[in-house]
């Protein structure tokens, strides 16, 4: 695993692509992973990303001036997503290309669409769906099990990655852990 400085806390993550850059007091939960061309900075307070969370391709994390970033379990933060200083609920999934600003806080079992920003200080209740510029709630709905379902996806997906196996998909094992985890899921809802 690499070295990004002692204030770097890493807690065993899936995967961390070579490209990612982490500087500042962040800490990456066990399981999470790391996709390429991610960058985290923390010159002050802190970022703190939760278990099993993947952050993709182009991601940019970066705490706000008087706000830290902290990101919860099971959640996929998507494709050139900038989070600044916003708070990210367990079990959320924030879409391609959307930006969240200083002091938003995003409830548990969330969605954020594709594109939208959410301003400063947009407080976003449990089990929202938001979307647009600014973002609002546009609909009510627990989104906890398919947001946990694609954040067990980009875990086994990481854990592959992390043999050199760029294919996970095409595993028998892959198939049955992915059922598990629905069966698991359905069972506590």
């Amino acid at each position: 695993m690499r070295d990004f400085g002692s204030n770097v806390v890493l807690d065993n993550p899936a995967f961390i692509h070579e490209t990612a850059v982490v500087y500042g007091k962040v800490f990456i939960g066990e399981g999470s992973s790391l996709w390429p061309y991610v960058v985290i900075r923390s010159e002050m307070h802190e970022v703190r990303i939760g278990k099993r969370t993947n952050i993709q391709d182009f991601v940019m994390i970066h705490v706000g001036n008087n706000t830290p970033t902290i990101i919860g379990d099971n959640c996929s933060i998507t494709h050139h997503v900038t989070v600044h200083g916003a708070e990210v609920g367990d079990n959320c999934l924030i879409g391609i290309n959307a930006t969240l600003m200083d002091g938003a806080k995003i409830g548990a079992n969330s969605i954020v669409a594709g594109h939208s920003i959410v301003t400063e200080g947009t407080i976003v209740p449990e089990n929202s769906i938001v979307a647009g510029s600014p973002a609002k709630v546009i609909k009510s709905r627990n989104n906890r099990i398919a947001n946990a379902m694609n954040a067990r996806f980009y875990y086994e997906n990481a854990l592959a990655y992390s043999r050199g196996d760029h294919r996970v998909t095409e595993r028998d094992s892959f198939r049955k852990a992915m059922e598990e985890e629905m069966k698991a899921l359905a069972a506590d809802a």
